[in-house]
This record gives structure tokens, C-alpha cells and sequence, in this order.
């Protein structure tokens, strides 16, 4: 894909340089480099809940963690690639036992995260899955009350610090899921999809007005683009369209890609890749239609494995920047330890230590697409001229510096250096 395809992630400004007094920094050299991407690169930061915010007192998270003094070992190589972190917030784990919810730990997470530049994004307010057994046996309207509330507790008591929702997830399948009983597929099924999903957005924009909220599914047939039809048919607003691609049978490929993204971009709404994984081991047979229905005592990444992964990664982002519609692309996960469905799907091994998939992806978001420290000369007037990926920036010279953003394809601003 040629440089061609991402030119509407890049801008140009012409920027006048100032010294505090205002007069222009004439003729001089300055040193412009990227501090971030306005792109949404994201990963789960489910592993910083107990490094950070200390162990689960439950035992209740269903996948994910590690050990203690990995804190700092894997918070650089987080840290180093990603700018927006999905923090989990499943009412069986976040609340195993009702009236005793997590909210410490995942505070306590997610200032953590938002003190070194990271977007935080919480995942999900509603789902079927990962359900508190103790909502089991009580009566619907109980039910319905029990969730509406939760998603008020949620988006109203993080509002500041959490401002990214997936609001409901997997609402497809809701209704008809049959792989275990959970009260929240009794309501779906007694009251339909849009009453949930309305239920979940508009509970949601009551307690944080700002928020932007997400409508997250897997199933990406089109049953998802007659729920989203129906939905804004039904005058819900929503924010986003999510699309999960967990690729544990191999790389779909740039056409299918392409051709799904350009089916849910109709809508007109931005598109979150919420959940991307790709596998360094052998691949899934393809015969499994659930992927929860693979899972075995090892599976191991592989040489040929990770070669595969390392390219297949920078297809699927080359790809997936490539369209205009898609905002944001979140990783399920940063290393292969405690992995959903034990999958070798992590950029970085169990012990730590990268595999060519981190590297690759280093080489696009901090190499290819980034802007290092660069030396350029000011015009007699102070002006200078740099182009780059949309996001925010530094210009310098000597101990002075100053921030600005690229956000347009040609703009212009006057800053001081201080």
C-alpha cells in the first residue's frame, strides 16, 4: 500500500517562532518531534489492574495479569507503542459480589495510565457474558434496574478520567446466546435488542453528556448492519460502530477488510477496530465457528509462527489506516501470559521479551509514521514549515520549547517559546 493511501492522516503546518519577547526566532535551527498521535492506537491495559492497582481480592478477572514486578518492564513497552488503553469493566468480575464493586483497583488503573498521556476506555456497560451469578433468579424489572443503575454508577462516577465507553457488546447474539444461562440474555430475549442498546446509550449520555460511547460487535454479517439500521431508525445515538476482529484462524486479507469497512462506513460514523488479535502459533482450524470452543493445554508461538504475525500486523494496520472512516485500532493484548482462550496472539512472549510482531509495529507507529527529533532552520521571519502525522508536537531551541498540533492538511500558527 503506498504512502498515497495515508496522506489523510497527515497535515502540514507553517509555524511562526517566537522568543518570550515576541520577537521572531529569525534564522535560527530548531529541533520539531512528535510527542503523540491523534490516531487512537490502543491496547488492553487489563495487566496494569493488578500491577497497579494491586491483586484482584476475588480472583474474578477472567483472562489477563501478571506479576508484580513486571510494573515497569511492561508499562515501557505498553507505554512505548500505545496512546489509548481499554481497562475492563465486566459486571462478573468488577462486581462478584453485589454492592462490593472493584472501584478502587480500576480508579487507581486508570489515573495510572491517564498521568502518562493515555486515553482511557472502559469496556463494556452492557454484555451477556462474564455475568455476577447473584443476578441469576431475580425478576426482569429487577434485572433492567440493576443494570441501568450500574451503567450510571460507571460513566458517571469515572467521567473526567474514563470518557470512552463500549456501551453494549455483542448485541447480536444477545437474545439467543445459549452457551450458559445469564439474566441479561433473559431480558434481551424479552425485550429485544434496541430496547437494550437504547437502555445502554441513553443511560450512558445521561451521566456523562461528553462521552463517547460505542456500539461493539463480533458478528460482522449482515445481521450487525441491521441492528445498527434499527437502532439510529429508532433515533438512538451513537457514537461509534465497533468491529472485534480476533484473526486466531489467520489474516482475512485486505479485501475483506476493506470491503467491511466500507459496508459499516455508510452509516456515516467512525469505526473502532475494538478488538484485533492475530497469532504467532499455529492457526485455529477453520471448521470452529466459536472461538471460545478452541481451547487447549498449550499453545505454543512458533519461529514461522511469528514471522507470519509480524507481517500479517503491518498489513492489517496499513489497511486499516488506509481508511478514512476508521478512528481508532485496539489490540487485544500485549503479551502471550494470561491471553483470552490461551492464544499466542501477544506482541511480546510470557517472559516479556519481543516478538518480531512488536518490532514490526514499532518500526509503522514510531519509525514510519513518526517525527523524531528533527533539526530545521527558521526564514527571515521566523517561519518554518513541518509536515507530519496528524497529532501533537514540540518545537525547541536550546532550553526553550513550545507544543503545537498538526490537525489539517495546511494551517498556520504563531508560538512562543518559553
Amino acid at each position: 500500500m503506498s504512502d498515497s493511501s495515508l496522506r489523510h492522516r497527515t497535515g502540514k503546518i507553517t509555524l511562526t517562532v517566537r522568543r518570550s519577547d515576541r520577537s521572531a526566532l529569525a534564522e535560527q535551527v530548531v529541533t520539531v518531534a512528535q510527542r503523540r498521535h491523534a490516531f487512537a492506537f490502543g491496547n488492553i491495559g487489563f495487566d496494569f489492574v493488578d500491577l497497579v492497582g494491586g491483586p484482584d481480592p476475588e480472583g474474578a478477572q477472567p483472562f489477563g495479569g501478571t506479576d508484580q514486578s513486571d510494573l515497569d518492564r511492561l508499562g515501557q513497552l505498553w507505554l512505548n507503542l500505545f496512546n489509548t488503553a481499554t481497562l475492563p469493566f465486566y459486571w462478573g468480575s468488577y462486581e462478584p459480589r453485589r454492592g462490593a464493586p472493584d472501584t478502587g483497583r480500576l480508579t487507581k488503573t486508570a489515573r495510572w495510565l491517564a498521568d502518562r498521556g493515555v486515553t482511557v476506555k472502559g469496556h463494556p456497560l452492557v454484555w451477556h457474558t462474564v455475568q455476577p451469578p447473584w443476578l441469576l433468579g431475580l425478576d426482569l424489572d429487577e434485572v433492567e434496574a440493576l443494570q441501568r443503575a450500574r451503567i450510571r454508577d460507571l460513566v458517571g462516577g469515572f467521567a473526567g478520567l474514563i470518557n470512552t465507553w463500549d456501551a453494549i457488546n455483542e448485541a447480536v447474539i444477545m437474545p439467543v446466546f445459549a452457551n450458559g444461562d445469564n439474566a441479561i440474555t433473559d431480558l434481551a430475549r424479552a425485550r429485544g435488542r434496541i430496547h437494550l442498546v437504547r437502555m445502554a446509550f441513553e443511560e450512558a449520555r445521561a451521566a456523562n453528556p461528553t462521552a463517547t460511547l460505542v456500539l461493539n460487535d463480533f458478528d460482522l454479517s449482515s445481521a450487525y448492519e441491521c441492528l445498527i439500521e434499527g437502532v439510529l431508525e429508532a433515533g438512538v445515538r451513537i457514537d461509534a460502530i465497533g468491529l472485534q476482529t480476533h484473526m486466531h484462524q489467520g489474516y482475512r486479507g485486505e479485501e475483506y477488510m476493506l470491503e467491511t469497512l466500507d459496508r459499516f462506513a455508510r452509516y456515516g460514523l467512525p469505526l473502532h477496530l475494538t478488538e484485533t488479535t492475530l497469532v504467532s502459533g499455529h492457526l485455529m482450524p477453520p471448521e470452529i465457528e466459536d472461538l471460545n470452543d478452541y481451547q487447549i493445554p498449550q499453545w505454543p508461538s512458533t519461529s514461522e509462527g511469528e514471522a507470519r504475525q509480524a507481517e500479517e500486523i503491518v498489513r492489517h494496520y496499513r489497511c486499516l489506516l488506509a481508511h478514512p472512516a476508521v478512528e481508532s485500532v485496539n489490540y487485544w493484548g500485549l503479551t502471550d501470559r494470561g491471553a483470552w482462550l490461551g492464544a499466542p496472539a501477544g506482541l511480546v512472549h510470557a517472559d516479556g521479551s519481543r516478538k518480531p510482531s512488536y518490532d514490526a509495529l514499532e518500526a509503522l507507529l514510531k519509525g514510519e509514521w513518526w517525527l523524531p527529533p528533527t533539526p530545521r532552520r527558521t526564514d527571515p521571519d521566523g517561519r518554518v514549515i513541518v509536515e507530519g502525522f496528524l497529532g501533537d508536537y514540540t518545537v525547541s531551541a536550546g532550553d526553550r520549547s513550545a507544543r503545537f498540533t498538526i490537525d489539517a492538511a495546511d494551517s498556520t500558527a504563531t508560538i512562543d517559546l518559553s
